[in-house]
């Protein structure tokens, strides 16, 4: 069977106490018999080629592994690199707002789509400095001030919602390790 090229997306690697270097974070994701596997930098993206075709069950023994070597939990986010390379040239907003050097845009990696209802109340929590755009597993957050700054992530609108765990990116970012992907990569 062909294997197919995945990104691992690990929640809080390098964040906090949870520092590791990349050449153990490769070997560990080596260690589960994947093939190719290379990180794009330090923050938890691993590229990687496997025979299995079930992303769940990946997503599953990639984050048992790392919790028994590293002892703590990183949720795991799988994507092939197609979908990484859909995800990045996706243009979910406005061009004025995706263009502008000081407007960030983040992805969030789901497990699951979320339940319509939830989508649309999410898509709703729109402010002045905040939008965002659902599509499957993912959801795109345009923040026109320094993320870091931004209040929607304590505004009882966004806790009400009870969203489940994600891990976010910056869409420049995944853009540029879209890039890295060969022409003929699945």
């Amino acid at each position: 069977m062909p294997a197919t090229a995945y990104v691992a997306f690990l929640r809080g690697i390098n964040l906090g106490r949870r520092r590791l270097k990349m050449e153990r974070l490769r070997a560990l994701v080596v260690e589960l018999g994947h093939r190719d596997v290379a990180t794009f930098i330090a923050s938890g993206n691993v590229l990687f080629a496997s025979g299995a075709r079930d992303r769940g069950g990946l997503e599953s023994r990639i984050e048992r592994h790392l919790a028994k070597a590293l002892g703590y939990e990183v949720d795991t986010f799988v994507r092939t690199r197609a979908e990484v390379a859909a995800v990045a040239a996706a243009r979910p907003f406005a061009a004025a707002d995706l263009d502008h050097p000081e407007h960030t845009v983040h992805v969030g990696f789901l497990k699951a789509p979320l339940p319509a209802d939830t989508a649309r109340r999410l898509a709703a929590l729109r402010t002045e400095t905040d939008a965002f755009s659902v599509a499957g597993r993912e959801f795109y957050w345009l923040c026109r001030i320094r993320s870091s700054d931004s209040e929607i992530w304590r505004s009882p609108g966004m806790r009400a919602l009870r969203l489940p765990t994600v891990t976010l990116r910056n869409l420049r970012m995944l853009r540029k390790l879209a890039a890295q992907f060969p022409a003929a990569a699945p």
